[in-house]
C-alpha cells in the first residue's frame, strides 16, 4: 500500500492513461477492419485461432507494456534505489492491461455501432 502514496504517484494516472491511448487506437483499428471485441473473441474462438489472436494482441500490447515497465522502473529507482523485477511486472500488468482491454473493447463497440448507424441512414 505504500506505493499508492508518496513520490511519483502520478504514475498511477499515467500508466492507465497510456494504456487508454493504445486501447483507443487498437479499438478504432479493430472497428475499421470489422473485427469483434478482442478480449471477448479471445475466449470464444477456437484454440488454433486463439494463438494467432494472442500473437497479434501481443504486438499491440508490447509497446504499452514496455512503457508501463519503464514508468515503474523509474519509480522504483527513485523510491527504493533498487529494481524488483517481479514487482515491476505485476504493477505494470495491473495498471496497464485492464485499462487497455476495457478501452479497446468499448472503443470497438462504439465505433462499430456508429458506423452501422451512419451506413443505415
Amino acid at each position: 500500500m505504500g506505493r499508492v502514496t508518496g513520490p511519483l504517484t502520478f504514475r498511477l494516472l499515467v500508466q492507465p492513461s497510456v494504456a487508454a491511448f493504445f486501447g483507443l487506437r487498437a479499438g478504432l483499428r479493430d472497428a475499421r477492419k470489422g473485427k469483434p471485441v478482442f478480449f471477448w473473441h479471445l475466449f470464444t474462438t477456437k484454440l488454433g485461432n486463439r494463438r494467432q489472436l494472442i500473437r497479434g494482441g501481443w504486438k499491440d500490447i508490447e509497446k504499452l507494456f514496455i512503457a508501463a515497465i519503464v514508468i515503474d522502473v523509474i519509480y522504483e529507482i527513485y523510491v527504493f534505489h533498487w529494481v524488483y523485477p517481479g514487482q515491476v511486472l505485476i504493477v505494470a500488468a495491473i495498471l496497464a492491461l485492464p485499462s487497455y482491454l476495457v478501452v479497446r473493447g468499448l472503443t470497438n463497440r462504439i465505433a462499430r455501432s456508429r458506423s452501422a448507424a451512419s451506413n443505415g441512414k
